[in-house]
């Protein structure tokens, strides 16, 4: 199948917003269950464009058939990081597209300076988890029943990818010494702990 990845620009608004539609509208891998509205799709992707964040389609003809991007958290303690969103038209699931899209934005926020990206996955979409762990990223957590779509709740896996080492813990100064955890941290606190009262 052929299509060109290309850069996203404001040309390109109301095609992506027909595109995202397509893929809510399945409820299997979007937070979305239904077409963004104009207005919602304009501020994202004029925000993406005035943050310069890695934001890359791919196009056939007039439509977009996939797409990759890296949005910005916009808080200061976190401007090494972002979050990556994609997504691919179900006749185009399966060609290698998403794996090109993914390369091209992790390779141009690396060059940007990010050195952490995450994403949140339905537990049970195991070629997103596959694609996203061919690229490194790890699983960090899972929120439980975090998605609900057609009454069926899902859990849903945080997964986070570095480019740089991890960081040795950073020491905030309002303790002396080091922080040491018991080894019986875990067990349940003795029953005398508690009056009965709340």
């Amino acid at each position: 199948m052929s299509y060109q990845i290309i850069p996203i620009e404001e040309k390109h608004i109301e095609i992506f917003r027909e595109a995202v539609g397509a893929v809510a509208k399945e409820g299997n891998y979007l937070a979305l269950m239904d077409t963004p509205s104009i207005e919602q799709v304009r501020s994202f992707i004029e925000e993406q464009l005035r943050n310069k964040m890695p934001h890359y389609i791919a196009v056939v003809g007039n439509k977009i058939v996939g797409w990759c991007d890296i949005a910005s958290f916009n808080r200061p303690a976190f401007a090494h990081s972002g979050v990556l969103r994609m997504g691919v038209i179900k006749e185009y699931r399966g060609t290698g597209l998403g794996t090109k899209l993914m390369q091209i934005v992790l390779d141009k926020g690396k060059e940007m300076g990010i050195t952490r990206v995450e994403l949140d996955v339905r537990e049970d979409n195991i070629n997103a988890i596959k694609l996203y762990q061919k690229f490194g990223f790890e699983i960090e957590g899972k929120k439980r029943n975090a998605c609900k779509t057609d009454g069926v709740y899902s859990n849903v896996l945080t997964m986070g990818l570095l480019f740089e080492t991890e960081a040795a813990p950073r020491k905030l100064g309002i303790f002396k010494g080091e922080i040491k955890i018991p080894e019986d941290f875990d067990k349940p606190m003795p029953e005398e702990w508690f009056d009965g009262k709340e």
